[in-house]
């Protein structure tokens, strides 16, 4: 396999302003030869197989998702994935649903595994060590689904604008189906836009630097209202942790 091309530009970009939003094509050549349309459809396949997230506070059943973990030491290459565990997210950071332990289905094997995953994994933690060197590093990821018919929205980010309470935080669009909206703000602390896009084409993509902005995206429905919709996304986190041993 080639190697994945330097990222050095987009290191920069995100060091200027505390953001970058990526378009597919620009992703897809970032993550070499995983980035190639045969993998990620196959990659993108899998979201057809996620679970309904039954831990949203406002009764809502329009989200599924799996999740996984992983780490990565200081000056190791690579990320090891960690044992199923749930994912919690501090009051302060999730107004909605944080301060419990929501366990979700894992993300299979196959697809943790797969090539898309590691080269995203590859790119976010090198945005990762330039924006904070030298840590060793908690990560998660999360296979999301936001489904809307008509009369009955669905909210990518029911807490709103927010941070997550980590370090960067990749955010990567693999199908659009039937939908109108999914807007994606970023914001500083003080509320202020400072961007505003929508991810529309596979791998159109979004890097943030979760310690600099918020972000956030608009509710979505169907475009067609006699069909259903849904929105496709993966979320990798990445969160400095001193790891044991």
């Amino acid at each position: 396999m080639s190697a994945r091309p330097p990222i050095t530009a987009l290191q920069a970009e995100i060091a200027a302003q505390g953001f970058a939003m990526l378009p597919g094509a620009r992703l897809a050549g970032l993550m070499g030869a995983a980035g190639s349309a045969e993998q990620v459809d196959a990659f993108a396949a899998s979201w057809e197989r996620l679970e309904v997230d039954s831990f949203m506070a406002d009764g809502g059943r329009y989200r599924r998702r799996r999740i996984a973990n992983f780490t990565a030491r200081a000056g190791v290459a690579g990320h090891i994935r960690g044992e199923h565990q749930p994912h919690f997210q501090a009051v302060v950071h999730n107004t909605l649903n944080g301060g419990v332990d929501r366990w979700f289905a894992p993300v299979e094997d196959a697809i943790g595994a797969s090539a898309p995953v590691q080269a995203l994994l590859a790119l976010g933690r090198d945005v990762a060590d330039s924006v904070k060197p030298g840590q060793d590093w908690f990560v998660e990821m999360h296979q999301f689904r936001i489904e809307a018919v008509a009369g009955a929205p669905g909210y990518p980010t029911p807490e709103g604008v927010h941070h997550d309470g980590v370090d960067v935080v990749l955010i990567a669009m693999l199908a659009r189906t039937n939908l109108v909206g999914g807007e994606t703000l970023v914001t500083d602390d003080d509320d202020r836009e400072l961007a505003r896009f929508t991810l529309l084409d596979r791998l159109d993509a979004a890097l943030v630097d979760d310690t600099r902005v918020k972000h956030g995206v608009t509710p979505v429905g169907p475009a067609d209202p006699s069909r259903p919709s849904c929105r496709d996304v993966l979320v990798l986190t990445w969160r400095a942790e001193l790891l044991p041993g």
